[in-house]
């Protein structure tokens, strides 16, 4: 239970950066949730698939939830034609 109510906070945080960093509209605070917890899922395979340890404290989970977070968004909005 502990488990999902974190991957929810830094998906959450995740979501909000990203929308910052991409700038626009967003996908609502639910969207931002599941951008950011994919994002996470995202950033950690790429991680991993670079080499890089899979393990870390905060910052390092937060940086590679954004990382793949704003990579899913620019995805998103290249097959939607969404703009910022």
């Amino acid at each position: 239970m502990f488990a999902i109510l974190w991957w929810m906070i830094i998906g959450l945080i995740a979501g909000f950066i990203t929308g910052k960093i991409m700038k626009g509209s967003g996908y609502g605070v639910l969207g931002d949730i599941i951008v950011g917890i994919i994002g996470a899922v995202v950033g950690g395979f790429l991680m991993r698939a670079l080499g890089y340890a899979g393990s870390g404290g905060l910052i390092y989970t937060l940086f590679v939830a954004v990382l793949g977070a704003v990579l899913l968004t620019w995805i998103l909005r290249l097959i939607s034609g969404k703009r910022a």
